[in-house]
């Protein structure tokens, strides 16, 4: 069983790496690409758009690395799929093909702009933007950042598509009856004060009873006819 405390901590290391690898695609994509364009000379260009690109891979790739290992711990604990009902598990496995895409083409892009820094000395490879070769560009130099502005396209919609998931994800276990979250979940999300632990042994938590009998309330609520008024 997983602590709540690590379950926690995976979460956020998930949402945060995510985050940094998805900020960084638009943010260079649509920012820093177009912007080289202000450098008079195109050979510069190259340089600072090598410089900035392979200075931030850093940041990508540890935070495609974190998003990637948070959900693969989640699938063995949280998202398990004998944990799940039929909609989690569809958006689970979307989000599966989805974040081995992200990591596909995370790691083709950290190899293709390492590629096109080394066509020149101190990357100063001649651009028209950041995305588009100049005339003058090498032939190979040319092929390697048309490839980079393909595979640019698919991290935008992969991640684009990857947080949309997440959210109805999140949002259909939110909606789940509190029963069923109750009965599903080991230990309880508040912590340990509430969980009813004993002994190093989760037992039934007050939370749980509490969503049960509410459950039960409405339940019965639902099916009880309504009085008919009389005259």
């Amino acid at each position: 069983m997983v602590s709540d405390t690590l379950a926690y901590a995976t979460r956020a290391a998930h949402d945060v790496g995510l985050a940094t690898w998805f900020g960084g695609t638009m943010f260079g994509k649509f920012a820093l690409n177009p912007a080289v364009e202000a450098v008079s000379e195109r050979r510069d260009r190259g340089k600072v758009l090598n410089a900035a690109w392979n200075g931030y891979n850093v940041l990508n790739a540890a935070g495609l690395g974190a998003a990637a290992a948070g959900w693969a711990g989640a699938r063995f604990t949280e998202a398990n799929p004998v944990r799940m009902s039929t909609t989690e598990n569809a958006l689970s496995l979307a989000k599966d093909g989805l974040m081995a895409t992200a990591v596909a083409t995370g790691v083709a892009n950290g190899i293709q702009g390492a590629r096109l820094a080394r066509q020149a000395r101190d990357g100063a490879v001649p651009v028209e933007s950041g995305t588009e070769p100049a005339p003058e560009t090498p032939q190979q130099a040319a092929g390697i950042q048309r490839s980079l502005d393909v595979l640019g396209n698919v991290n935008v919609g992969v991640g684009a598509a990857l947080i949309a998931v997440n959210a109805v994800l999140a949002q259909v276990n939110y909606s789940r009856p509190p029963a069923r979250r109750a009965l599903l979940r080991r230990s309880n999300p508040v912590g340990g004060l509430l969980s009813g632990r004993s002994n190093g042994r989760t037992a039934v938590s007050p939370l749980t009873i509490g969503a049960l009998v509410v459950a039960g309330l409405n339940e019965v609520a639902r099916r009880s006819p309504l009085p008919t008024p009389t005259s």
